[in-house]
């Protein structure tokens, strides 16, 4: 066999390896985050109660929460996070989703980036079950094309990048591959980013140095350290531990859950959850 078909087939393991750390990536982001919905299962008046509990929702409705009907009555217990308001009770209502008998209860929406603690009182059971409170954020509606986009080129530089990595590690180094990281990176996460953080979240930019969203800053981190790679690689000795250690960062980002201390609106006195008592009945 030939050094070049050896090598074509090398380059071709490579981008199914790095197609595999992409794809992983994506759905440990998707069951992470803060914002992925909250299972479990709890005895409820001797069944076994599935739930999925939202925590994260749009402002331009209720936020449903809704678990099946035991058979018991069942009521949600809610205020406006952080804050030290009392809790307000909406007591749930039973609704049928074609065969299935569910417990439906509305929380009124938040200013973009409110946050609310709720939890579940049904029957003698408490959900979740660990004298905790369920963490529920609302943003504002993104324009699907941006978000998908966003999103798309996102991973997209995850995958390339995973290659430029294990291609300076194997030998298989393609010049261009860092550049097309830096290109998608600064598209997808900044620019488009930018916009998507505005749309559900009424600001371009919450990280460093104006805020300490996360999200933002690992995106800067990501961009920086291209960036560096990319100057760096007119150096021939610096070339491929660059493009590892930038290729690593990335993965070391794509690690730290999606959202995580993401925005977040300060309540004051005023935004308790008293205010909110007239959307909620206007919206049930």
């Amino acid at each position: 066999m030939s050094n070049t078909v050896k090598r074509s087939k090398l380059g071709l393991w490579l981008w199914l390896l790095a197609f595999f750390v992409m794809v992983a990536s994506a759905v440990y982001q998707r069951r992470t985050g803060p914002t992925y919905p909250l299972r479990g299962r709890i005895n409820v008046a001797g069944q076994q109660l599935n739930y999925r509990l939202p925590r994260s929702a749009e402002n331009i409705g209720v936020a449903r929460i809704v678990i099946p009907d035991p058979g018991v009555p069942g009521r949600v217990l809610w205020r406006c996070y952080p804050t030290a308001d009392p809790f307000t009770v909406v007591f749930m209502a039973p609704e049928s989703d074609g065969n299935k008998k569910m417990l439906t209860a509305r929380i009124p929406p938040q200013e973009a980036a409110g946050k609310v603690e709720y939890r579940i009182e049904i029957g003698s059971s408490v959900i979740p079950d660990n004298d905790e409170t369920v963490i529920l954020r609302f943003k504002g509606p993104v324009s699907t094309p941006v978000l998908i986009s966003h999103i798309l080129l996102i991973f997209i530089a995850m995958l390339i990048s995973t290659r430029a990595g294990l291609g300076a590690v194997f030998g298989k180094d393609e010049k261009n591959l860092p550049w097309m990281t830096l290109g998608l990176v600064l598209v997808g996460g900044i620019i488009l980013g930018a916009f998507v953080q505005k749309a559900a979240f009424g600001a371009y930019w919450t990280g460093w140095p104006y805020g300490s969203d996360w999200t933002d800053n690992k995106t800067l981190f990501m961009f920086l350290g291209w960036l560096a790679t990319c100057l760096l690689m007119m150096f021939p000795k610096a070339k491929r531990p660059a493009i590892v250690f930038a290729s690593l960062l990335t993965l070391v980002v794509y690690l730290i859950p999606h959202s995580l201390r993401g925005s977040q609106l300060n309540y004051n006195q005023e935004q308790s959850a008293e205010s909110f008592e007239s959307t909620l009945q206007t919206d049930q």
